[in-house]
C-alpha cells in the first residue's frame, strides 16, 4: 500500500490527478494557440522572432566603435 492507503484509492488519486494534469494542459494549449507549423524552408536572419536582437544590436555598437576609434587613431 503506498502512502498508507489501499491501491484502489492510490490508482483513484493517480488517475484523477493525470485527468486534472491534461485538462489543464489542454485548457492552456487552446488558450494561447500555439503556432504549430514546420516552415518549408529555414527563415532568414532577423524574421525569427525567438533571436537576440538587442545582443545583436550591441554587437553591431560595439563594432562601429572600434571602427570610429580606428578612424580617430588615423587621423
Amino acid at each position: 500500500m503506498p502512502a498508507g492507503v489501499s491501491w484502489p484509492r492510490y490508482l483513484r488519486m493517480v488517475g484523477a490527478s493525470m485527468l486534472a494534469m491534461f485538462a489543464g494542459a489542454q485548457v492552456v494549449h487552446q488558450y494561447y494557440l500555439p503556432d504549430l507549423t514546420i516552415p518549408e524552408v529555414p527563415p532568414k536572419p532577423g524574421e525569427l522572432k525567438t533571436e537576440l536582437l538587442g545582443y545583436k544590436a550591441r554587437e553591431e555598437a560595439a563594432a562601429m566603435m572600434e571602427k570610429m576609434k580606428a578612424e580617430q587613431k588615423v587621423d
